[in-house]
């Protein structure tokens, strides 16, 4: 699972265009997982809806900068090859008309292979974000995830070899975490050298394994005070190694908000993190 982002467009000059994949293409349930109450989306969208997304974000973008298609939500290179195929060439006719200048998928760690990467780089993907959210192999077994940290470790060293842009999605505060396995999360994956990273704290979101670990008592998740400050070191470890954070806090929206049963949430959590303080909710 990975979660949505919208680059703040004023200051990157850069328009990244969202297009949603719930739920799809992974047969996996991460505890955590619950993508339509993430990202408002309960399904793939079809052609049209593609479309005139994309068309809609570029009539109304005033900027100068890279535009960039960016399928989100699910895990884009676990999908049917023609589906993946019926997306990308959406996205490369805007290429091909001169008004897109590349895309971007997101997946998971275990799902980068040769023959898939062939594939992506034909429709011109220049960037491709991984789902990583821990490096402990005993975070990722409790919470789910069916794949290793190794799996991270190789898809990464796949895509710098084909020349793709990497980047990094880490989940601190998941079943099993403490304090070291965040910060051993975060240094294995500034070893890798990503292009950027995303920090998404984790929150118990309804109609999730998580939710029935959370109202059992088996899981308790971190306080707002207690991530801020772990979230602090990783700020500071990737700043160190020149790793752009380029996300840190979940995008607010109205329908997450209203699925999120308990957890260490804030709508400006990258402010608090910078401030070192913690503010009123």
């Amino acid at each position: 699972m990975t979660y949505n982002l919208h680059f703040n467009m004023a200051k990157k000059k850069q328009l990244i265009i969202p297009i949603f994949i719930p739920q799809e293409g992974c047969p996996h349930q991460c505890v955590f997982c619950n993508q339509s109450k993430i990202t408002g989306k309960e399904k793939l969208p079809d052609a049209n809806e593609v479309s005139d997304t994309v068309s809609a974000y570029l009539k109304t973008w005033k900027g100068s900068g890279r535009k960039e298609i960016a399928f989100y939500g699910g895990s884009f290179t676990g999908l049917d090859k023609n589906i993946q195929e019926g997306f990308l060439s959406i996205a490369y006719g805007f290429i091909n008309d001169g008004l897109i200048d590349s895309i971007r998928i997101s997946t998971r760690p275990d799902y980068i292979t040769y023959e898939g990467l062939l594939l992506l780089k034909k429709y011109k993907v220049e960037t491709i974000e991984l789902g990583v959210q821990s490096m402990s192999d005993e975070v990722l077994r409790l919470s789910g995830r069916g794949h290793k940290a190794k799996d991270t470790t190789l898809a990464v060293m796949l895509l710098k070899k084909h020349g793709f842009k990497a980047g990094l999605q880490i989940m601190p505060g998941l079943p099993g975490d403490t304090s070291d396995t965040i910060l051993f999360t975060a240094a294995k994956a500034a070893e890798l050298q990503p292009d950027f990273v995303r920090i998404y704290p984790t929150l118990v979101i309804r109609d999730t394994p998580l939710e029935k670990m959370y109202l059992s008592g088996s899981y308790n998740p971190w306080s707002l005070t207690e991530m801020t400050d772990i979230c602090k070191k990783l700020v500071s470890l990737f700043n160190d190694k020149k790793i752009p954070i380029i996300r840190l806090g979940l995008q607010p929206t109205e329908i997450l908000e209203k699925s999120i049963l308990a957890g260490p949430y804030h709508q400006s959590f990258r402010e608090l993190v910078d401030k070192g303080v913690i503010t009123s909710l």
